[in-house]
């Protein structure tokens, strides 16, 4: 009965989302960098992609959510692969991370300058940052916890269309609205 238990514990584990030897999930989009993030920001721009940046923490019973439950979503995992050029940030870790205004520090400590409380946290850079600036001051925007697999495609979309430009009165919140009741109407 044991074995039957281990089992089918290795089968709920998504065979793409490993957890490394820093306790992290990793997978396959995700980027390793020299966490110098202007260089990031102009990689991603080569490619035709947004930088994100996404902490996470070992442990993290809302990390294993999205890991687990959203980003497994092939239409999730599908507009990651093709948009985004994902760094990974761990909120306790050591490694030093160059942020856009030049200041070198650990992760930890780069966490603490950005006011990152909670993982998993999102956090979406536009195509160019003006100099000088934080990576949280040049946000776009950021998405701190874990979150359905709807609200994450439509926070997904909607940076990738650059929504967030539009002088429209339809913000973020307003726009997943919508999409929820699209997705509603499709359903029915």
């Amino acid at each position: 009965m044991l074995r039957l238990i281990a089992m089918l514990a290795l089968l709920a584990v998504p065979a793409w989302a490993e957890i490394g030897d820093d306790g992290l999930h990793k997978t396959s989009w995700m980027r390793e960098t020299f966490l110098d993030l202007s260089e990031d920001l102009a990689e991603a721009n080569a490619e035709g992609k947004r930088l994100m940046i996404l902490f996470e923490q070992r442990g993290c019973i809302y990390c294993a959510k999205m890991h687990e439950e959203v980003f497994p979503d092939p239409r999730i995992t599908q507009i990651i692969e093709d948009n985004y050029f994902v760094v990974q940030l761990n909120l306790h870790g050591d490694l030093e991370v160059t942020d856009f205004d030049g200041e070198v520090l650990s992760e930890k400590r780069m966490a603490r300058k950005w006011g990152i409380l909670f993982t998993p946290t999102m956090m979406f850079l536009p195509p160019e940052v003006e100099e000088g600036l934080s990576a949280p001051q040049a946000a776009v925007a950021a998405m701190p916890g874990a979150f359905g697999r709807g609200t994450v495609l439509d926070l997904l979309t909607w940076v990738r269309e650059e929504r967030y430009l539009l002088e429209t009165d339809e913000d973020f919140q307003r726009y997943h609205a919508r999409r929820i009741e699209e997705r509603r109407a499709e359903s029915q």
